[in-house]
């Protein structure tokens, strides 16, 4: 029986550097050959950077996750905002009305909800922690090609260099070149949404708070900065999008404002901006032999609950939990059998949260005047659920 497995994880992102550093840290460290891939060059934060627009909303699982592998010390010690509450409202409704959601940490006995971190900070972190391992990081190589050879699939960069690995995984986003290149199809569903990005200055204090209206083209989300800003997510039509993208400041303050019901007064423009169309995305198969997806690469969700990276966190886990297990017996990292306990443990929970998220914002963005009671008096039962709330919001903090 073989006794070193090569491994080739594609695409430097959160899910995959958490894998590397998985496997990395894992009891069979010694049985594996990891290689990191990345087309883009290797990110970088100084400490006079600002606040990049990437953000991510990253639960207190994932926190632990981050933890275990001695990446969230180094992540604490940088910048980042927990929040502790978060107030959800329809337009049709006030924030502070009865169909308003409301969570405190409080209620849930946590110290916070969850933490809001650019993703260039916890890429840092997770990559400072692979510096004092044997992972091979190739960053700024780009792939050419990916063919199966044998048991094993040849990789070919750029540059003309190759290498064989045992198992290769796919953490390159949603346009997966490894997906592509094994003809994994996926099913897709356009949401015919722009999601706009920046920062703002809020003229109240955003006191440690998420906020999130859902509107007619979209829900419109808030996230606290660690320096009194907040991130704007605002998933709208194109044509919005296009023109908050091009307004001036003051054009687009007043803009943001209304959209905000003047939830934190005044907002006035304080960063960069940036677009990107909106679609869900799921592929019909997460492992072939040899190949395995997680993150975008496998499942892509609308943003509007902040769940993204805290799935390819989870995928990213189990996927090391899977691998770790299989040598432990003696089988092959790259056997279906092995990956496919992988794909079961993954595909359903993230269908679910995909479909879940989909339909959430089709709810919301229908005009129909009795569907908007319908979801009001779901959204006040919801707060007085007890049991149902209790769960739901454990679900989203990643904790049983």
């Amino acid at each position: 029986m073989k006794q070193h497995y090569e491994v080739v994880i594609v695409g430097g992102g959160l899910a995959g550097l958490t894998l590397a550093t998985l496997l990395a840290q894992s009891r069979h460290k010694a049985s594996l050959g990891i290689t990191l891939l990345d087309a883009a060059a290797r990110p970088q934060i100084l400490a006079d950077d600002d606040i990049s627009l990437r953000v991510s909303a990253i639960a207190s699982g994932s926190v632990r996750l981050l933890e275990s592998m001695g990446a969230w010390q180094l992540i604490s010690e940088s910048r980042l905002s927990a929040y502790e509450s978060m107030r959800v409202w329809d337009e049709k409704d006030t924030p502070d009305g009865a169909a308003a959601l409301r969570f405190d940490a409080a209620e849930f006995a946590v110290p916070q909800l969850g933490f809001i971190v650019e993703n260039v900070v916890l890429q840092d972190a997770l990559l400072r922690q692979l510096d004092t391992t044997n992972v091979a990081l190739r960053f700024a190589s780009p792939m050419r090609s990916l063919e199966q050879s044998g048991q094993q699939y040849k990789v070919e960069l750029e540059g003309g260099e190759c290498c064989v690995a045992d198992l290769v995984v796919g953490a390159d986003g949603a346009r997966s070149f490894v997906r592509r290149a094994v003809a994994i199809e996926t099913r897709s569903w356009p949401y015919a949404q722009t999601a706009f990005v920046t920062h703002l200055c809020p003229e109240r204090e955003h006191k440690a708070t998420a906020w999130q209206r859902f509107l007619r083209n979209g829900p419109l989300g808030i996230l606290p900065l660690a320096d009194g800003r907040v991130s704007v997510v605002w998933s709208t039509t194109p044509d919005l999008a296009k023109r908050a993208l091009d307004a001036s400041d003051a054009t687009l303050g007043t803009m943001l404002t209304n959209a905000s019901d003047s939830v934190l007064g005044e907002l006035a423009a304080a960063g960069p901006r940036g677009a990107f169309p909106l679609a869900a995305q799921h592929a019909q198969r997460y492992v072939l032999p040899g190949i395995a997806l997680i993150g975008d690469a496998a499942h892509a969700i609308h943003p509007l609950a902040g769940q993204g990276a805290n799935l390819g966190l989870q995928d990213a886990a189990e996927l090391a939990g899977v691998l770790d297990a299989a040598l432990h017996q003696g089988l092959h990292p790259g056997d279906e059998p092995v990956l496919r306990r992988y794909e079961r443990a993954r595909k359903g929970a993230n269908a679910t949260m995909l479909h879940f998220m989909t339909g959430l914002n089709r709810l919301f963005a229908t005009d129909s005047r009795l569907v908007a009671e319908l979801r009001s008096a779901g959204m006040r039962i919801f707060n007085r659920s007890g049991p149902i709330r209790e769960r739901a919001v454990k679900v989203a903090l990643g904790v049983r």
